[in-house]
């Protein structure tokens, strides 16, 4: 074999190997080196030493190695604002820049999934009223970025302890239906002694509207006569929230 076949065949065993370390098609030789540099980076200071941009390039060139991914991740940040606003977008908005299709969408929201569960297990078995500051980072995670309004209850057992956190409606982006009946019944089918209400405002005032101050004393009403207790309703906006319970409104 000549010594340029030899080269070659090295170089292209090179990039099967850094193939098989990043999976799939193996990208362009410039790629290699940019993705290898951050890996090394990754592996040897952890996440914090990556920027957001570097980090979006990472989970990206996983879904779409063919691709440079560098560009795709700065056109999401310029969009988006952040990287904690971009994995928050909806699938459709990601879709929607151009480069992205349905892999890299997909993985930007599993990493969405898998830091809100990892959200969900900090307060899980723990009694909520004793972990106040922990559960309103767990709402923010789940709810200040939503861009439609949504209400959640939070069902409790008789030592605050999380039994079920169920979404029970989304409207509008300033509005959703809420029915207290409907929320009590929910609570004697989970054999809940209390509950804790939740709902975003995704214009990220927190304010409560005169609705949701008459809603809330509605289910207060309805839940006490049946021997449940409403210990907060919580308004989650952009970066602050509101609780009924501080204010005085419950």
């Amino acid at each position: 074999m000549s010594s340029n076949a030899g080269g070659r065949g090295k170089r292209q065993a090179g990039f099967a190997e850094a193939g098989d370390l990043f999976g799939g098609d193996v990208p362009p030789p410039g790629h290699l080196g940019h993705r290898a540099r951050m890996r090394e980076r990754l592996l040897r200071a952890g996440p914090d030493a990556l920027l957001d941009h570097e980090m979006l390039e990472m989970l990206l060139f996983t879904a779409m190695p063919r691709r440079d991914t560098k560009p795709i991740a700065r056109a999401l940040l310029d969009r988006f604002g952040s990287f904690a606003d971009t994995i928050a977008a909806p699938m459709a908005a990601l879709q929607a820049v151009e480069g992205m299709g349905e892999a890299g969408a997909a993985a930007l929201k599993l990493v969405q999934g898998a830091a809100l569960r990892l959200s969900a297990a900090s307060i899980k078995s723990q009694n909520l009223l004793n972990n106040w500051e922990r559960l309103l980072e767990h709402l923010t995670a789940v709810m200040a970025r939503e861009p439609i309004e949504q209400f959640r209850v939070l069902f409790l057992d008789s030592k605050n302890r999380l039994i079920a956190d169920e979404a029970q409606a989304r409207g509008t982006v300033n509005h959703t239906p809420v029915y207290p009946r409907e929320v009590v019944k929910r609570a004697l089918e989970l054999h809940a002694t209390a509950l804790i209400l939740v709902h975003n405002h995704p214009s990220g005032d927190p304010t409560p509207s005169r609705a949701d101050i008459e809603m809330t004393a509605e289910t207060r009403r309805a839940a006490e006569a049946l021997g449940i207790v409403l210990h907060d309703h919580v308004v989650v906006g952009r970066g602050q929230h509101l609780s009924f319970r501080r204010e005085g409104l419950l």
